[in-house]
Parts: structure tokens; sequence; C-alpha cells
């Protein structure tokens, strides 16, 4: 295949104190977000919580009610200033591909050229080097309907890419696609996002997808960001609990400190007690709400200082077995091993302090 020029720098973007809207609802309120020059970022977050209005006001989409967007030195949103979409040097990959059904994929990536003014050799020779470039080469004629959902997506990449734009946007552009063809294509997104240098900006509700992809992870909730940061960071030390939930759990449960010893402390959990990281300082007795990751989970060889399970479920996943289990506080999901366990079986768990989080207990949690 052939190798994409790369851009010289991606765009660095500035979103301030934007506000968006909609009667009584607040999509975007006072939201802040800053994206490094060749950056990969994926913003995380359930339906609702902002992530499309976000995305569609930088894309120029969407016109902001307050607040301001910057690309490096450039304002191009802020009281008074909205610059169109074609005007702001960027490429956005869509849910729905948004393929013109009367052009042919060549003709679909040629579009995006055409504001380019160039000659026709070479507006050939870069949609063909696009079109190749995702592997469509042989399918270059097709009309959309004539084409696989995962080969109109690749289409819609190849538009994208093929003005080697400073700035590539995509809006959850792989949830219209099964599990295989999901997986393909975004390796195939990362790996040519970051050959051809743009900064990219990705939207999804899938965590495992976010974190296969991202230089830096966004949680969004409420039009408002929570946590931006290193996949790992944001998932070993989540700043809130919403960004601990939503970005797995095996459990929740709610106990009463009884210890505490540096950053690990001790939970009565009513018939058990557990221990665990301590999101903040906490009183002998307070209330908290214990966060259990999947990887805490492991099942034991004897019964010395592990907690007595019932096996309520199991799942294949491939490389093994996923369990669901009743322990004497609740219910753990995902509890891993090669071999599987009957259900009904009585097992040992063990479950590591370090990959569990105590947050303070709020009777309005989600």
């Amino acid at each position: 295949m052939t190798t994409l020029r790369p851009v010289i720098e991606g765009q660095s973007v500035q979103v301030t104190g934007a506000t968006k809207r909609y009667s009584e609802l607040a999509a975007l309120d006072n939201f802040h977000l800053t994206l490094k020059p060749g950056t990969f970022t994926v913003l995380l977050g359930p339906s609702g919580s902002g992530k499309s209005t976000l995305i569609r006001s930088i894309a120029g989409i969407e016109k902001l009610d307050g607040g301001r967007i910057t690309f490096g030195e450039k304002v191009v949103a802020d009281s008074g200033v909205h610059l169109p979409p074609e005007k702001r040097g960027l490429a956005m990959v869509f849910q729905d591909y948004a393929l013109w059904p009367h052009m042919s994929a060549a003709e679909n990536v040629g579009y995006a050229l055409k504001r380019h003014n160039l000659d026709d050799a070479t507006f050939k020779h870069r949609v063909n080097e696009a079109v190749e470039r995702v592997g469509l080469a042989s399918k270059q004629l097709h009309y959309p309907h004539e084409l696989s959902g995962g080969e109109q997506q690749r289409v819609a990449l190849a538009r994208a890419i093929v003005g080697r734009p400073s700035l590539l946007l995509f809006d959850e552009p792989l949830s219209n696609l099964d599990a295989d063809l999901r997986e393909r294509l975004r390796v195939e997104i990362a790996t040519l996002t970051r050959e051809i240098g743009a900064t990219a900006l990705y939207i999804t509700h899938d965590q495992s997808e976010a974190f296969a992809l991202a230089d830096e992870i966004g949680v969004i909730r409420s039009g408002r960001l929570e946590q931006l940061g290193k996949p790992e960071l944001v998932y070993q030390h989540p700043v809130t609990r919403f960004v601990a939930a939503f970005t797995g759990l095996a459990g929740s449960f709610l106990g009463k400190v009884t210890q505490q010893n540096s950053a690990i402390i001790e939970v009565d959990l009513g018939s058990t007690s557990i221990h665990c990281r301590a999101s903040e300082i906490f009183q002998i007795g307070a209330q908290v709400d214990v966060l259990v990751r999947p990887a805490a989970t492991s099942f034991a060889q004897s019964s010395v200082g592990c907690i007595p399970a019932t096996i309520l479920d199991v799942a294949y996943r491939g490389r093994g077995y996923e369990h669901v289990v009743e322990c004497p506080f609740g219910v753990l999901t995902g509890v891993f091993a090669e071999q599987s366990f009957l259900r009904g079986s009585r097992v040992e768990i063990q479950i590591d302090p370090l990959k569990c989080i105590a947050f303070p207990f709020v009777a309005t949690n989600e």
C-alpha cells in the first residue's frame, strides 16, 4: 500500500468555556478541552453526555451559545464568530458514513478535493493513493449500495484523509459495524491517523475501543469533562466515582471505614471486610462506596485470607472463562480463569486491594 505524506504537524485545539443549550438541556456546560498537536484523544461517555455536541461544535456544524474554540492562534468560534466547516481545515468521519449514493467510491473520495484546485493528474493521484491506502483499490468504481458497511466506512475514511487535514474528527464511526470488523477498522484508523500526523478527536461510549485507540482519554458527563489524561492514569487513578464506574467495574459495594493505613483502608461490608485504596482521606466510620475493577478479582487455591463465593454464571471468552460470582457482600462479574467452574459450585475469591477504590458514598449516585 502507498503511504501518505505526513502532515508536518497536527492542529492544536483549545475549547474554552463552551456552552450549548437545547431548550432547558445544557448539552455543553462550561466545557474546557485542549488537544495537543498530533495526539489521538478519545472522549468517552454515555449517550446524552455531550460528546456529539462537542465534536459537531468543533467541526462548525453546531454553533455555540457561549465560549470559544481556537485552532492554534485562529479563533473559529466565539461571540460573533462562527467559521463554517469548510473553512476550518478539518475532516470528519461520521457514524452513518454520509456517502453520496449517486457517486462511486472514488467520486466520493474525490469530492473532498474539489475546493483544492488541483490539476487533473494530481487530483487522480491523490484519490488513487487514499483509496489504495484503505484497501479499496479494486472497488473504487463501486457505488455505496454495492459495498458492505465496513467498505463504506473505509470510503468515508479515505475521503477524510485525502485532503491531508491537520485535524481529524471521528463521530462514533464504528458503532454500526459488527465486532470483528470494528476491531479491524479500529486498528486501521489508529495506524492511518498516526501515519499522516494529524491531531485526532474521537468520541465513543465503548470503553474497550477508547482505551485501545487513545493517547489521551477524556471522560465526559452531563456536558462537562470529568477527567482527561493518559489511559493508564484515568483507569488506575479515576478522580470521581463516575469515571471509575464508566471505565470498568466488576462490582460496587456500600461499607464503613474501620481502619486506615496510608492509602489503603479496611472497609466493613457487613458480613466481611475488604481492603482497598482510598480516593481521599476518610474518617473511621465514614460510609464509602467500594468500586472493584475486574482485574482485581481472581480465584484462590486456598481459603486463607480469601472470600467464599458461589458461581452464578460462566461465559467462554476465547482466552478463557469469565464468571459471575455471589459473595457474602454481593455479586462480582468478570472473574477470569483459564478453566471454567460449574454453576453453583463453591469457590474462594481473592481481591487485590490496589485495584479497588473507595469513594465517599452519595445517596444520589447513578
